[in-house]
């Protein structure tokens, strides 16, 4: 029996529609100077690097935050403020310049032309265990909505963050196509959810093992072929 037709398509971010590795380093060298100027003994005390690993520490003292990033850094560099004699409200400011910078994001060259050739055809949306923010990075207007695990209050392969995109869209799960570049996350999240996956392969990774996607593709410009040839 044929599988009821995709209606909708929801899309991890990071990794999946840019990548997040040069965006999150230049955000973090740029909160590092910001704190330089303002809260100088913090820096001095705290390297970009120390202030991740006190992030780290944090999920493993503190899980009922580890789905939500935004809370986890803010909470991080409030006790290395507190470390260095400065109040809490200093995480704001610095959190503020991280997170404006964590969305000035370059996206791959196939996202746009491709996001513009589905956005009338089938209901698009993202899906993410980030804190990126689609208006400020202008895809509200080709996404219709985001799901984010810190909304959820639970972050993928967890199944609940799934039926939240399922009900975003308004579509059951099985006539939803979720795409993303994490196999366990994305992939076997969404298919134990109940939705058709792709896994978007930028590097030319080999598969991990576990259930594989319904299709492998490089590029978004795969993903547009595989739905012109029905082959989803």
């Amino acid at each position: 029996m044929r599988p009821a037709p995709i209606l909708a398509i929801t899309f991890d971010l990071d990794d999946t529609l840019w990548a997040i590795d040069p965006v999150i380093a230049r955000a973090e060298q740029l909160m590092h100077a910001w704190l330089a100027e303002h809260y100088p003994r913090l820096p001095e005390r705290y390297s970009p690097a120390d202030l991740r690993a006190l992030r780290d520490g944090i999920v493993h003292a503190r899980p009922e935050l580890a789905h939500d990033l935004s809370a986890l850094r803010r909470e991080s560099l409030a006790q290395a403020a507190e470390h260095c004699g400065y109040g809490r409200d200093a995480a704001d400011g610095a959190f503020a310049v991280m997170w404006q910078a964590r969305n000035e994001v370059e996206l791959f060259a196939d996202v746009l032309p491709v996001l513009h050739a589905l956005a009338p055809r089938f209901t698009l949306g993202a899906l993410t265990n980030g804190n990126a923010d689609i208006a400020r990075i202008g895809l509200d207007g080709l996404l219709r909505f985001c799901v984010t695990a810190r909304d959820t209050g639970v972050a993928k392969p967890h199944p609940a963050i799934f039926d939240a995109a399922s009900a975003a869209a308004g579509v059951p799960a099985g006539q939803v196509l979720h795409v993303g570049d994490d196999p366990a996350r994305d992939v076997h999240g969404a298919r134990a959810a109940g939705m058709r996956t792709v896994w978007v392969n930028r590097d030319g990774k080999a598969w991990p093992g576990g259930a594989a996607a319904d299709a492998e593709v490089s590029d978004l410009h795969g993903l547009f072929a595989l739905l012109e040839q029905g082959a989803l």
